[in-house]
């Protein structure tokens, strides 16, 4: 199949986002062909310019979340700023933000002052709790949303204090969900011919990862509790973390299922035992089940040897893999879940992909962070037409700002 143009080239997206949830938003809209123009207030940049391996002024954080974008680097407090953003608008399809509430606006860039100059302008809003409600002036980040969303409460040891993940699971998930819901309300656009506003929290993001809990807790109040239970999940049996010689394996059956364990274990009456022959009673006697399970898995050499006697009887399980082992993994590496990046400070290094993989658009290969203001120039021609004297005049009144190491770039090569 020919590959086709990516299906967003030709929309032009403002991003004042920093950190994490607003940068994956807009990063996966340039991945899909827009034109994101990444607004950088100081020589700093985005927050995460900082963080990561740093070289020259680049870093392998930033790269992550921000590859593929435009950076234009602006001074926001000088008011001719402020005229060089409201002129471009006009040819603005989406702005993404995720100030604390209200700031976008205290700063003149608001969806109400906006949709009067572009009434077809898609605007979203990230933030850790929302626009609106008692929680919004709040500030707050990922493990916040979590913490108020009741999932902190959910992980970890039950006689243990709840525990923090080492990843940004929140801040990715509501990026991923902010881009999906850009991309409707474009959809919603170009039929007729009205913008919108969009307003996504961590916190309602988190909450939405319930699956079965807040139903059953609105019915059951009084008398169904949920609870953290560490490695076992503690409404299936046995689903959960099994210790095996050198690792883990993860294990979660359903109860058509059961019996293909009983069968690997090689005690195929474990099926019509009473004590496991419902997800119910297998639940009230996890423990002695795990310890039946740990036993087994122990007779194996290898944590690998054991996963593929589950494997004979389509037992779903799978190793418990270290970032190290997943990294590696060719699974990961043929459907290129991980790929390889390049840039010229920092080298070669590895990068996860898209989440989703499309038929007509690969996943980019030829990827390239930018410094702070590195796309100034070619930004405000395309945009607004400016001439490089009218630039020049803009870096002159410091209106414009560029990275030490660009800016020298340019003044050698002028």
């Amino acid at each position: 199949m020919e590959q086709q143009a990516l299906m967003l080239k030709g929309y032009h997206v403002l991003d004042f986002t920093h950190f994490v949830a607003g940068p994956t938003c807009t990063r996966i809209m340039a991945e899909l062909g827009a034109d994101v123009i990444k607004v950088e207030r100081s020589l700093e940049g985005d927050h995460v310019r900082q963080l990561g391996i740093m070289k020259d002024g680049m870093s392998t954080y930033y790269f992550q979340h921000s590859h593929s974008k435009r950076s234009l680097g602006i001074d926001l407090r000088n008011p001719r700023a402020k005229e060089l953003i409201l002129a471009m608008i006009p040819k603005i399809d989406v702005v993404v933000e995720n100030f604390a509430p209200g700031v976008i606006a205290s700063m003149g860039f608001g969806y109400e002052a906006l949709k009067k100059i572009n009434p077809k302008i898609v605007m979203c809003s990230i933030s850790a709790t929302g626009q609106t409600g008692p929680l919004s002036n709040r500030p707050g980040y990922d493990f916040i949303g979590a913490a108020f969303a009741g999932v902190t409460d959910l992980l970890g040891e039950a006689d243990r204090p709840p525990i923090v993940p080492t990843m940004a699971i929140g801040d990715v998930s509501t990026g991923v969900a902010a881009a999906m819901a850009v991309g409707y309300a474009l959809l919603s656009a170009e039929r007729n011919g009205v913008g919108q506003y969009l307003d996504a929290s961590l916190l309602d993001t988190y909450f939405h990862m319930h699956e079965l809990a807040v139903p059953v807790l609105s019915q059951r109040r009084d008398t169904w509790k949920p609870r953290r239970n560490g490695s076992q999940h503690p409404a299936g049996s046995p689903t959960g973390v099994f210790k095996a010689n050198g690792g883990y394996i993860m294990l979660l059956v359903q109860q058509h299922e059961f019996a293909r364990l009983a069968r690997a274990m090689g005690q195929p009456e474990l099926a019509t035992d009473p004590r496991f022959s419902s997800n119910g009673r297998r639940v009230r006697n996890n423990a002695v089940l795990k310890e039946m399970i740990e036993n087994w898995l122990a007779t194996f050499p290898d944590r690998d040897s054991a996963v593929a006697a589950l494997d004979k009887e389509r037992v779903p399980c799978g190793p418990v893999l270290s970032l190290e082992e997943a990294v590696d993994h060719p699974h990961l590496r043929e459907r290129k879940t991980v790929r390889k990046a390049s840039d010229p400070r920092l080298g070669d290094f590895d990068l996860p992909a898209m989440p989703v993989k499309f038929s007509a658009w690969p996943d980019r290969t030829d990827l390239k962070a930018s410094l702070v203001g590195q796309d100034n120039e070619a930004v405000l021609t395309e945009m607004l037409g400016l001439s490089s004297a009218e630039i020049a005049d803009l870096y002159a009144a410091r209106v414009l700002i560029k990275a030490p190491a660009e800016a020298a770039q340019t003044a050698a090569a002028s």
